[in-house]
């Protein structure tokens, strides 16, 4: 069975904000065929969209998974149902939210999940974690590296690495 290299992004703006990151990882390591290889250290960032809404704790995750990429974006949503997630205004405040960033260079997009995530290239709060994990990790479509794009990125969003830490 084929294992992939998959990087995810982890939020949560709401309530326990910590707590919410660290149960999404417990649940991720219960994910059948996957394993949690790496996780960054917590960022607090700026939201971006809508900005009348508290601030998030952001992370990056890689994983190892055998999982093929729509039976894992279904398993992610799961998770965050799992987790708590009530909301689901685009680019509002919630409990948590896991994104798939890059799934093993594979470009991909159907009904529900793209890959890589269309926005990451443009995010600090993405790039930032990511880079802490992945600085060589190359993005499939601009064949830039993690740290590279976060050099030429011109968000200008405030990201601070948080004295908070992810469980793994």
């Amino acid at each position: 069975m084929k294992t992939y290299r998959v990087f995810l992004g982890l939020g949560s703006n709401l309530g326990e904000r910590e707590k919410y990151l660290n149960r999404a990882v417990s649940e991720l390591k219960k994910l059948r065929d996957t394993t949690i290889v790496w996780a960054s250290s917590v960022y607090e960032t700026d939201p971006v969209g809508k900005t009348d809404q508290p601030k998030f704790l952001n992370a990056a995750a890689e994983i190892a998974t055998s999982l093929p990429p729509k039976d894992l974006y279904t398993e992610l949503k799961a998770i965050e149902q799992q987790v708590g997630r009530k909301t689901s205004e685009r680019w509002g405040p919630r409990e948590i939210d896991i994104d798939l960033l890059i799934y093993d260079g594979l470009v991909f997009e159907d009904d529900h999940v793209t890959v890589p995530h269309p926005e990451m290239e443009r995010r600090k709060f993405v790039l930032v974690p990511l880079k802490e994990i992945a600085p060589d990790l190359v993005h499939p479509i601009s064949g830039m590296t993690i740290e590279e794009l976060l050099a030429a990125c011109e968000d200008g969003e405030r990201v601070v690495q948080s004295y908070h830490k992810i469980i793994i």
